[in-house]
């Protein structure tokens, strides 16, 4: 087992170094970090160059790492547009009015940070010759694919003008898995993990929104040539006795959010306060944990047949892949998406309605979406805000018809005739479970070897259609904007078609990526556009519209509330033969929150009834049992204590505090019935007629 005694070295001057205090004179230093390109630009331009140490000033005056107050000081300081003091008054004044509706603590903590900018805000010396002996490395890897290196570099490097246009695919395709390259380090804090405290429950990796973090199980023989910091653990259950463990940390990836840190339950029995994994400043990290994360990868996934993907912590031993995205730093929705890659991505194809998830999704100049070992991950396109239903459900009509076409062929080859067995198997294969549709894979794979070897063309035609006979996993995904408002008649649709469809809404509750607007999904009392004074009525319910056509597979989750039903709601979704439809509950930056504490707020909103969950299966009312199992307890914290933790609700105490407090009531009202009425269909006698 490689030694683990540098990387606690490095843990310990992390932690050290977060307590630093840094002196004026910092700025002293900077120059000499500046690569040669950047300071021949500095002096060949003849600017004035200041520095400030903006996060500090940010985490010394409460506001996190939020430094937007801080840099428009600087700016105004800086610029000379306004005189100074005139300038810093304007923004003071533009402070109070953007956040005076969110609480006079937040306006003063704005304020305190303008104050402190000055006192930070130091000029740096210019010599009148480069002193660096620091290069520029490449935007991305050597070790990237051509497409990466010559095309995708330099749009990262914002250079894409200089592309000609023969450069881009003629079809408009673009590979997936390249978000890999984009090494972006944004994060001045990244978690790493104490093993000693750890209890591999997978908790970390299943929240993290960027895939940033995860968990590894390998026989011990591949533990070759491992970097002295890689961190190594026996792994803990009886099915996989004498396996070892691992949890990386991909810092260059990760942008900070502390949502794992958060999520993670193992902690010091000596020290509650101290846990497996804690926050540590990222860049005496960067090279250590890089050759780390290179190794972790090259170790073997686990084998997915022996893995119990339906727990949790089973289905965190399957490697994501959607990784890497450009979501927010502790966004609700990407650990959603990250899931569904996780159980079913090497076979999925997506359809993605406008939205927060096409931007993080497909927005050039890398894709998230990535593939496996074997080269394998989801197809994914994006369509129209209002089509995305119909768009996926073509998918859904046109592998049907070309397993149609392949089964067809293929009965009409001369492979029946030679290989009848096979044929066979493959005609009548179950495939539910993973074990079945990799048994499944193998066949077909067996049957493209004889066709390759075959030169007429029935046999060329069935080669072309051949992976058709493998299932196919159909997912359309989009937000509440999409489900609850704009795409709704073509969801309802869709769903009523009885056809094998998945569909996965992010719930916000918001229009989220176009501004905060309010959707149906809205709740009553929650500030947003177009509900400025609250929202007056309460949010539609797609589940309940979607269970009573009574063969549609319906469940609401929400991953920090009850990450094990997530998952099992995932899996019993995919596996049901005809439509499902998901709703997860999606914290989000337009709710006013610590992102941080995003899957607290999600337990809040289930505790406080909020957001019941439930699961709706048709399959159980076949056998005679009641379809709908409430996973969820009756409400027991006061609807308040979740609905006051974010400030869409929180603000309008201070504008409107009497109204606030009317639609508070009605809230939790609406909570409590919604939960009793759940309570008594769960709790009803079920019985099919004539049996």
């Amino acid at each position: 087992m490689p030694s683990i005694r540098l990387h606690r070295k490095i843990r310990h001057a992390q932690i050290c170094s977060r307590r630093r205090h840094f002196p004026a004179q910092f700025s002293d230093e900077v120059w000499d970090k500046l690569p040669k390109l950047v300071q021949q630009r500095i002096i060949d331009k003849k600017l004035k160059f200041y520095a400030i140490d903006a996060y500090s000033v940010a985490k010394a005056t409460g506001m996190g790492a939020r430094i937007n107050s801080i840099m428009q000081t600087c700016f105004f300081a800086i610029s000379g547009i306004l005189p100074r003091e005139e300038a810093i008054a304007k923004i003071k004044t533009a402070i109070k009015k953007t956040y005076g509706v969110k609480g006079d603590v937040i306006v003063e903590k704005n304020w305190k940070s303008v104050d402190q900018t000055l006192e930070h805000l130091h000029q740096v010396k210019v010599p009148d010759k480069v002193t660096s002996q620091i290069e520029m490395p490449p935007v991305v890897s050597p070790e990237a694919p051509a497409f990466v290196r010559n095309v995708l570099g330099p749009m990262i490097g914002a250079l894409g003008d200089s592309l000609p246009v023969s450069a881009f695919p003629i079809d408009g395709t673009y590979p997936t898995a390249t978000s890999q390259w984009e090494k972006r380090n944004i994060a001045l804090e990244v978690p790493i993990w104490i093993p000693e405290l750890c209890i591999q429950c997978g908790k970390c990796a299943i929240v993290c929104p960027h895939a940033a973090i995860r968990t590894k199980v390998f026989p011990p023989e591949s533990l070759v040539d491992a970097p002295e910091t890689f961190q190594v653990m026996d792994f803990k259950d009886r099915d996989l006795a004498g396996m070892k463990y691992s949890i990386q940390v991909f810092v260059e990836d990760c942008t900070g959010c502390r949502m794992c840190v958060e999520a993670c339950p193992g902690k010091d029995k000596k020290n509650p306060s101290r846990r497996s994994l804690e926050m540590a400043d990222q860049i005496p990290l960067r090279e250590p944990e890089r050759k780390n994360a290179a190794y972790f990868m090259r170790l073997p996934d686990a084998d997915r047949t022996k893995v119990k993907q339906i727990t949790v912590k089973g289905s965190q031993l399957l490697r994501p892949l959607f990784e890497f995205s450009g979501a927010c730093a502790g966004c609700g929705e990407t650990p959603y998406v990250k899931l569904l890659t996780q159980l079913f991505g090497d076979r999925a194809i997506i359809a993605n309605a406008t939205g927060c998830s096409s931007i993080y999704s497909g927005n050039l100049p890398t894709t998230p979406y990535a593939v496996n070992e074997e080269g394998r991950g989801p197809a994914w396109s994006n369509s129209l805000f209002e089509d995305n239903a119909e768009f996926g459900f073509g998918f859904r009509l046109a592998v049907d018809k070309f397993k149609v076409q392949a089964e067809e062929s293929l009965v009409r080859s001369d492979i029946a005739k030679s290989h009848p067995q096979l044929v066979e198997q493959i005609k009548n294969a179950v495939q539910i479970e993973e074990p079945e549709i990799l048994e499944q894979r193998a066949r077909v794979a067996e049957l493209k070897k004889i066709l390759a070897t075959k030169s007429d063309p029935e046999s060329k035609a069935l080669l072309t259609l051949a992976d058709y006979l493998v299932k196919k996993s159909i997912w359309i995904v989009g937000g509440d904007g999409w489900a609850y408002d704009i795409g709704y008649g073509g969801l309802d649709h869709v769903l009523a078609s009885g056809r094998n469809v998945n569909v996965l809404v992010l719930d916000t509750e918001v229009y989220s990526n176009t501004g905060g607007q309010m959707s149906k999904a809205t709740p009553v009392g929650a500030v947003a556009k177009f509900a400025a004074a609250g929202k007056p009525i309460q949010k539609k319910d797609l589940a309940l519209i979607s269970a009573s056509y009574g063969y549609i597979y319906v469940a609401t989750v929400a991953m920090g509330a009850n990450d094990a039903q997530t998952v099992r709601a995932f899996v019993e979704a995919e596996a049901y033969d005809g439509p499902s439809i998901i709703i997860a509950y999606s914290h989000c930056i337009a709710h006013g929150i610590d992102m941080a504490m995003g899957m607290t707020n999600q337990k809040r909103a289930v505790e406080s009834g909020h957001f019941p969950l439930f699961r709706y299966n048709p399959d159980l009312a076949a056998k005679g049992e009641n379809p709908l199992k409430l996973d969820s307890k009756a409400p027991k914290i006061p609807f308040e204590e979740y609905a006051y933790a974010e400030t869409r609700w929180k603000m309008l105490t201070k504008s409107k505090p009497e109204r606030a407090k009317e639609l508070l009531r009605l809230a939790g009202e609406n909570a409590q019935k919604k939960w009793l009425y759940l309570d008594q269909l769960a709790k009803m006698s079920y019985e099919v007629p004539g049996k």
